[in-house]
């Protein structure tokens, strides 16, 4: 259901509340304080109590950090969120920075003198940041301070309480491999490391490792907690039992010994002071962790964490649950498109059609015994200029009618309990220009050129990333976010560690998901993003080939709009790959939509003609 967020995101409140904040600080002797879009779990997606930086400044985005002085504010945030982050935050209390230009690390060389105290919360940075923070500051003279409570809190009059949601069982049959084998699979990894135990701080490796799936979070099925798996030896979940029903506790218990949240410290302390070799993910963990363990005489192994890989790359059960709810979500969009055609420009707002997507969603979902758990992230519907801010998130404030000559961008995605979904579309209101046409088939071209790809094993998503550019680049066009994220099986719609970005440092395995989606965007005018998820899959063998190669299987199903195409502009090869796709689309969607939508589907998946010279 649509949710409003204008008044969490009003900028009006970032003057009264930064002026809270510094008096805090005045009076424990301290000069500044940094506010990161984190909680202790480092998650893309934080419950209500831990959104302390979208309360003191505004901003909503899934990624920023400010740093508050007495004198001076600043946010930074990446390229998604430029443009909104100057709607949601005051520009006369604070400065706007690059997050990936000028991240807090290099803007505090540059910009702090030498004595400075700034403080942070050691539970909401992870290692590596604090390390990246502290060799900063060492190199001139700032004094980073940790502290033991965080001051948003104290300052924060009705900050929600944390969240008790139900933890249910994910059922064998989606999960395709009991907890107890991952259990054992786990702890072997564990012992491989030199480690005697290992810190889960994600929740979706604990949800994974245990079959476990809530609703602590936003969009994604997450139970909030923390493991600590052994080598050797029982195991400890750390999670409020007032979120366990007889059934989950009775089943969980079986694989871990249960102990209360609170309790993760002592117990920590208590392996350390043995002399216990504990693995965290220097990525992943929280500071606060690894001071713990030294403290207490224990030792740090720096590893991955255990179940990122493994999680990764999905197995049969949760491949073929992928394809299913894809197709499922495929009807439901041909749904949405069908009707959105058949509206007159001015006649609907993007409101009405975030609302009538996640209808078409829950009707489809409920007609083959498979409903929609939840949205798999805030819906992006922009119409117009909303549509060049690459994360918009419509709210009753800046909700836009569908004009006519302009293009309407929608990204959404759906959460099953057999698979996560995520597809962008982007279709004109009226007629579309020459130039939205032309920028379009360049961002689809960069989008058939992912999918027609085939590389070697070993093959980074860093490596690939250029071949989504390349005609944009072509072009002197680009755009300012990654090509493509990792996305869980009933997880979070953005999981790690595989993408498709020039950061994208991880090797792409078989069975790991990812998202396919170049765009464009036109600041104050249009944005333009295609997305489709793709699974990583073995291929033949070239016949004059002499290694094994990858290649990508589509999972998506939904046309692109045809009447954005400019079929000169696409190759022989692109123009095969897309009248195969549209078939495929047809053949395993129509079945499941009749009427006035199955022939719209019909006509929005005939074969293109292969000789437009427009």
């Amino acid at each position: 259901m649509f949710q409003d967020f204008d008044e969490v995101s009003d900028p009006s409140n970032g003057r009264e509340r930064v002026s809270r904040l510094r008096q805090w600080l005045a009076e424990k002797g301290l000069d500044g304080f940094i506010v990161p879009r984190a909680d202790e779990y480092q998650g893309e997606y934080v419950p209500a109590h831990s959104e302390r930086l979208k309360w003191l400044t505004g901003f909503s985005g899934s990624a920023g950090v400010a740093i508050v002085l007495a004198n001076r504010a600043v946010i930074f945030v990446d390229g998604r969120y430029t443009l909104q982050v100057r709607d949601q935050t005051d520009p006369e209390i604070f400065v706007f920075e690059s997050l990936i230009d000028n991240p807090p690390a290099k803007w505090l060389k540059e910009n702090l003198r030498a004595g400075t105290r700034l403080a942070y919360d050691p539970w909401l940075h992870t290692i590596g940041e604090v390390r990246a923070l502290s060799e900063a500051a060492e190199k001139v003279g700032v004094e980073l301070v940790p502290l033991s409570s965080n001051p948003i809190d104290a300052i924060w009059p009705d900050q929600p309480k944390p969240p008790l949601q139900p933890v249910e069982i994910h059922p064998i049959e989606f999960a395709g491999e009991l907890a107890k084998d991952k259990l054992v699979r786990l702890a072997a990894a564990i012992s491989k490391e030199g480690a005697t135990h290992a810190v889960l701080t994600d929740p979706s490796s604990i949800a994974w490792a245990f079959n476990i799936r809530g609703s602590d979070v936003p969009h994604t099925p997450l139970a909030l907690g923390f493991a600590v798996l052994a080598a050797e030896g029982p195991h400890l979940l750390f999670m409020d039992k007032r979120k366990l029903p007889i059934r989950t506790e009775a089943y969980l218990t079986q694989l871990a010994d249960l102990r209360a949240p609170s309790a993760l410290e002592s117990e920590i302390a208590a392996l350390a002071k043995n002399d216990a070799k504990i693995a965290l993910d220097p990525v992943l963990a929280a500071e606060r962790l690894r001071v713990l363990i030294a403290e207490d005489g224990g030792t740090v192994i720096k590893a991955a964490d255990p179940a990122r890989i493994p999680r990764a790359t999905k197995n049969s059960a949760e491949i073929a649950g992928a394809r299913a709810a894809h197709r499922r979500d495929g009807a439901a969009v041909a749904k949405l498109l069908c009707w959105l055609d058949r509206q007159q420009p001015d006649t609907l707002d993007e409101i009405s059609v975030v609302t009538k997507l996640e209808e078409m969603r829950r009707v489809t979902g409920d007609e083959t015994q498979m409903p929609l758990r939840e949205v798999s992230f805030a819906t992006i519907a922009g119409a117009g200029p909303n549509g060049a801010i690459m994360h918009y998130r419509v709210s009753t404030a800046t909700n836009r009618p569908l004009k006519a000559g302009e293009l309407f961008l929608l990204d959404s995605g759906g959460q099953y309990q057999d698979g996560t979904t995520d597809i962008t579309r982007t279709v004109p209101i009226g007629q579309p220009t020459q130039e939205m046409r032309t920028r379009y088939t360049l961002v689809l071209k960069g989008l058939i050129n992912i999918s027609l790809l085939r590389f070697p094993s070993g093959t980074r998503g860093a490596d690939i990333d250029a071949v989504a550019r390349l005609a944009l680049w072509k072009a002197g066009l680009d755009y300012a976010h990654g090509t493509g994220h990792g996305v869980g099986s009933y997880l979070s719609v953005h999981e790690g560690p595989q993408r498709i970005a020039k950061t994208g440092v991880e090797k792409l395995l078989e069975g790991m998901i990812l998202s396919n989606e170049p765009g464009y965007y036109k600041p104050g005018s249009y944005g333009i993003r295609l997305e489709n998820l793709i699974l990583v899959t073995p291929t033949e063998n070239l016949p004059d080939g002499d290694i094994a190669m990858h290649g990508f299987e589509t999972l998506t199903l939904a046309p692109f709009d045809k009447r954005m195409l400019r079929t000169s502009l696409l190759t022989r090869d692109e123009l095969h790959w897309l009248d195969e796709y549209h078939a495929r689309v047809l053949s395993e969607i129509g079945p499941m939509v009749d009427g006035e939508v199955l022939a719209w589907l019909e006509n929005a998946t005939a074969p293109l003609p292969h000789d437009d010279k427009d």
